[in-house]
């Protein structure tokens, strides 16, 4: 029996954005806004939609917003795109407000994952949210693309559905889930859509959105990178697939060996006495799928089938579900599988079903950026939410608009391979970059038509601050790797590191006329950075504003080497030249440094090295920001299985590095009490714990303790530690103690009291 995988085509991995006929519809022309009404349709002089996005936050019609871009990419292929933004989920009816489309309905929480966006690192609700107007909470269900595609089908059963946005992106396998604490299934499981797109989806919808209209039916669409869909499971003794179990790949027994995840193809068949063909080239893909070993040929060479014709099973949700250790390696495999150069399929069972994931997309030129970031967004909210007034700034004002709204994108990607970030997961580790005209274009686009504009550039970025132009030097080098980053453990000596292009675009940008002002406010790499002390005395000198916000995110090796973080030493000297170089703008400008409390790989004594180097060096940390285990990232896969990924999966406890993780309301309470070491109500259960850690000699007044023996008594005198239980008030400390402790943090180093 032909199933409708025997009829993959080869995939068109290398067409343009704009090597498509427009659809019929384009006659329509550009709407001001893509409509959210019936009346606005009308208006258009529509009778019906061809493709209704799905979205769970507020529509604005902006290239930060993930709505936005896919309906104004696919408008530009000539079809007409309806929006319904943050419908009410309780029935299907708010879901027919724009009538059936005649293609598809497109399906995204929107541009957090619903579930992150709705709790706290702690599983508590959060009471506003960014992406809804007047910051509202409540306003989208928990896991909204699932609920969203469910009453897509109740709306119309016969309309294909396509999920897509990082909430689907970071759901793509079976998954750990930390609000439920437990491995769930894909999101395609739960959602019966038909198709997932994960990654940056241009490519992969546009395809889709003209195969659909060619009247192609969906089961047939099972070719394109960056999408993944059920299919029954094959006979795997048909022609056509070779199949390999992920063990092949990545073991975790006891006796077999493992794949370092730093070495590329080519090193790991030499450790096994051969070398690796070249593995590339695009072929027809065939339908199902043989089961096959690696075999060393008579020259010694590894015999592999063609990477087109591969694909990797992953153990099964039932088996990662039940099992940590099959969850961490089928994690390890994933990712060892992400870069769009050298990837295989992957398939994992879901009872009689498989999920197929393709290979990812493949990244998005810099004409096909400009394309996408050229499209004629509005560059404001929809005018329905609007205020009396015509404005955006009353009740109805949009806080993730108006924190992005005088900001420029310039890339997406980023290599740096942090585990606990799920920018590599969803947007890849190679940088897709606009150019420097496109980027010009934009910044004088907003000074002469977004209202409100003072002449300052609230950000000139993207994922970080100065990826921009940077990748590998030898695109060979880049296909082939499978390193998980480009920068730890230390920068690798094919990356290039030239931040002349960065630089270039910032003197040209804030040279334009009506421009005061450029900040640089997203993440800035500061390992890479001091590659470049050229680019670091341009950003001190003329783009920082007084304060430079970067992540070292701890001190100690143990858990940085568990977040693929660099080493304190980076930070230092990135320090040594900021203060050098402000210090010549004659500028007075601060480093803040942010740190994860509760990482996993983080000991109770790691937290208090932090602490002790916090208050060295006179920093007070307002804000706490704990470890939050988001789907599919391999710190989460860390915080599952209590085993780390990045050394190899063993079941043998000499050879798997076990992992510490912080869980426990207490224990991450300490965690996150160390890094609050100046509020004086963590300073008991700080005392509590030094005393068991043996650390007493920390508890004290003097300069070289970390907390204090006396404690704030509620008439804001202070009282021994050892009489707080007394009504005695104790003796009051100096004006400059006392202003260490109570002084608010500024981000500033405390202030010497006369």
């Amino acid at each position: 029996m032909t199933t409708a995988l025997d009829t993959r085509r080869a995939p068109v991995a290398d067409r343009p954005l704009t090597g498509y006929r427009p659809y019929w519809a384009k006659r329509f022309g550009t709407a001001p806004f893509l409509p959210m009404s019936r009346a606005e349709m009308e208006a258009l002089g529509w009778d019906s939609c061809d493709i209704v996005i799905i979205s769970g936050d507020a529509y604005v019609d902006h290239p930060s917003f993930g709505m936005a871009v896919i309906g104004r990419t696919l408008e530009a292929q000539g079809f007409r795109v309806g929006i319904i933004a943050q419908p009410d989920w309780q029935s299907a009816e708010p879901f027919k407000a724009l009538g059936r489309p005649n293609l598809f309905f497109g399906v995204t929480a929107g541009n957090m994952d619903s579930m992150i966006n709705r709790y706290t690192a702690d599983r508590k609700i959060r009471s506003d949210d960014a992406y809804t107007p007047g910051g509202q909470g409540g306003q989208r269900p928990d896991r909204a693309a699932l609920v969203y595609a469910q009453r897509c089908k109740e709306a119309w059963n016969d309309v294909p559905i396509v999920m897509g946005g990082i909430e689907a992106s970071l759901r793509r396998i079976a998954h750990y889930d930390y609000w439920q604490d437990k491995v769930r299934r894909s999101m395609l499981v739960d959602a019966k859509c038909d198709l997932l797109l994960y990654g940056n989806a241009e490519r992969a919808i546009i395809e889709i959105a003209h195969r659909l209209a060619a009247r192609e039916p969906v089961e047939r669409i099972t070719d394109v990178r960056g999408t993944a869909f059920m299919r029954r499971t094959v006979d795997p003794t048909a022609q056509g697939w070779f199949e390999i179990d992920s063990t092949e790949v990545d073991r975790p027994g006891r006796i077999d060996s493992h794949i370092n995840p730093y070495q590329t193809t080519s090193e790991q068949a030499a450790e096994q006495g051969g070398t690796c063909a070249k593995e590339d080239g695009a072929g027809p893909m065939g339908a199902a799928v043989q089961p096959i070993r690696f075999v060393p040929s008579v020259s010694g060479k590894l015999n592999l089938p063609p990477r087109e014709r591969t694909v990797i099973r992953l153990p099964s949700y039932e088996q990662v579900k039940s099992d940590a250790v099959l969850y961490a390696h089928a994690n390890r495999v994933l990712h060892l599988e992400t870069n769009p150069g050298n990837a295989r399929a992957l398939v994992q069972r879901h009872g009689d079903r498989d999920v197929w994931l393709n290979p990812p997309p493949i990244p998005l030129t810099t004409a096909e950026m400009d394309h996408v970031f050229d499209l004629p967004y509005a560059r404001s909210p929809h005018p329905s939410y609007a205020d009396e007034t015509g404005g955006h700034d009353g009740p109805t004002k949009i806080p993730a608009w108006e924190m992005i709204r005088f900001s420029v994108n310039i890339m997406r990607g980023c290599f740096g391979g942090c585990t606990f970030c799920s920018i590599t997961e969803h947007e890849g580790r190679i940088i897709q970059s606009r150019s420097e005209d496109s980027v010009i274009r934009e910044i004088e686009e907003i000074r002469d038509k977004v209202k409100g504009f003072t002449g300052v550039i609230s950000d000139l970025g993207g994922p970080t601050a100065n990826m921009y132009r940077i990748g590998c030097k030898s695109p060979e080098i880049e296909a082939a790797c499978r390193k998980p980053s480009c920068v730890y453990p230390g920068i690798c000596a094919n990356l290039n590191t030239d931040h002349g292009p960065l630089i270039h675009m910032y003197r040209r940008a804030r040279a334009l006329r009506g421009v005061k002002k450029i900040l640089i406010g997203s993440g800035l790499r500061y390992d890479l950075a001091v590659k470049s002390p050229e680019y670091i005395k341009e950003l001190v000198t003329h783009h920082v504003g007084g304060y430079l916000k970067i992540a070292p995110e701890h001190t100690e090796d143990g858990p940085l080497s568990k977040m693929m973080k660099p080493g304190m030493g980076s930070y230092e000297r990135f320090k040594q030249l900021f203060d050098k170089f402000s210090a010549e703008a004659g500028k007075k400008q601060y480093l803040i440094p942010y740190f994860i409390a509760a990482h996993p790989g983080t000991r109770d004594e790691d937290m208090m090295n932090l602490a002790m180097w916090l208050k060295k060096n006179g920093f007070r940390a307002d804000q706490v920001q704990t470890f939050y285990p988001s789907p599919m990232a391999t710190a989460t896969a860390m915080y599952h299985s209590g085993l780390n990924p990045l050394k190899g999966i063993s079941r043998d406890p000499a050879r798997a590095e076990k992992v510490d993780i912080v869980r426990g309301e207490k224990r991450r309470r300490l965690h996150k009490a160390f890094l609050r070491y100046h509020d004086a109500n963590n300073w008991p259960l700080l005392r509590e714990a030094l005393k068991a850690m043996g650390r007493a000699d920390l508890i004290g007044n003097g300069k070289h303790h970390l907390v204090p023996t006396f404690q704030p008594a509620t008439d804001g005198s202070y009282q021994s530690a050892r009489r707080k239980n007394s009504t005695s008030t104790g003796t009051k400390t100096s004006p400059v103690t006392k202003g260490r402790i109570l002084t608010q943090h500024t981000g500033l180093p405390p202030r010497k009291t006369k």
